[in-house]
């Protein structure tokens, strides 16, 4: 979710990769409901592994929350934003909607906060 909204708000050019330590094969459909909600389809969007080279080739890193803290990269990660969002596995429509609109606003603060620094 928040590499759409990064994608669809970002008013610079921002190369944004999303991706995890334990990553599903799949989209859950759960989120790709609730994003065609708001009219942002996520047909073009894969889960992938997160890797040392994305970590250390980023200029910014944010961790959306840990389920498991072996590995999570708040903990190894130097300078990381850590936004503390719920994972929206198993969780109901309404819990992800919730978990959309914190993410879209946690994303459009980022991007206030780089667009400021340029």
């Amino acid at each position: 979710m928040a590499e759409a909204f990064f994608k669809k708000y970002a008013k610079n050019s921002f190369n944004v990769i999303s991706a995890g330590t334990c990553p599903s094969p799949n989209l859950n459909p759960v989120v790709v409901s609730a994003m065609n909600e708001i009219g942002i389809d996520l047909k073009n969007q894969q889960p992938q592994l997160l890797s040392t080279s994305m970590i250390k080739n980023s200029n910014k890193t944010v961790n959306m929350g840990c389920m498991d803290e072996e590995s999570c990269p708040s903990l190894f990660v130097k300078d990381v934003d850590d936004w503390n969002v719920d994972d929206p596995k198993g969780k109901s429509l309404d819990d992800v909607r919730k978990i959309r609109d914190q993410i879209k606003h946690s994303v459009l603060n980022l991007l206030n906060s780089l667009e400021c620094d340029d």
